[in-house]
């Protein structure tokens, strides 16, 4: 199986931090984010990963030129693409089977998340399979939850319920197929709402792992804090 990193947003919301230094390459403890992420790639065994790259694609790209494994490659986007455009653009890259895609301002520690969604992946009942999380194991996050889940595994969006019992964690393995017919700048929710009109999104729920969402100055602090009061025992390259 291949992977995909999402590397390519401006870092909006976690400016000033991000007005030198694109998101992915900041620091937690003695690791970037991104590459924190590529070695849960290779310990999981993903000998190819695709890095899309916009803002600040320069210093992304020259920092992964210091790595030897996994085989890393570009997808540049002169123009934003958001998410799903983004893996579309990669296609290419990625091949004609399910892959694992990964948001870049993740980062967690005592759990193999990446093992455990390849061995639930079905190809022939999921189009998406998402990594859930209960949110309030999730240092950084705030938010009401996104998806309900019924004892098969398969999700159902929050809609207009005040909050769902599990969120989305950035990690999951999607099925090329589900990008047939589109184009330009979308989102993946999009497809997994596609998905599960079609009874084919599902989700493997991970409860044992400390998580950490770093979207803000804030969740940045925050994991950057315990991380320098932890040893870590995830795989480091």
């Amino acid at each position: 199986m291949k992977a995909m990193i999402l590397a390519a947003g401006l870092g909006i919301r976690m400016q000033p931090l991000t007005f030198r230094t694109p998101k992915p390459l900041l620091s937690i403890g003695e690791r970037t984010l991104l590459d924190r992420s590529l070695d849960a790639l290779e310990q999981a065994n993903i000998n190819t990963v695709v890095v899309n790259t916009h803002h600040k694609a320069d210093q992304i790209k020259a920092h992964l030129e210091e790595r030897q494994r996994p085989n890393i490659l570009l997808s540049h986007e002169s123009t934003l693409l958001e998410t799903g455009g983004g893996v579309l653009k990669a296609l290419p890259l990625l091949g004609d089977d399910p892959f694992l895609v990964l948001n870049s301002d993740i980062t967690w520690e005592g759990a193999q998340p990446l093992f455990t969604l390849c061995q639930a992946f079905q190809k022939s009942e999921m189009d998406v399979l998402l990594l859930l999380l209960p949110p309030k194991s999730v240092a950084g996050y705030d938010g009401p939850g996104d998806y309900f889940s019924d004892e098969s595994g398969k999700l159902t969006w929050r809609h207009d319920a005040p909050e769902a019992p599990y969120l989305f964690s950035g990690i999951q393995i999607l099925n090329p197929k589900i990008f047939e017919g589109k184009s330009g700048a979308f989102s993946l929710k999009a497809l997994y709402d596609e998905a599960e009109k079609k009874g084919r999104l599902f989700g493997v729920v991970d409860a044992e792992g400390t998580w950490f969402h770093v979207g803000t100055p804030k969740a940045y602090e925050i994991a950057q804090k315990w991380f320098c009061q932890h040893t870590p025992t995830t795989f480091q390259h």
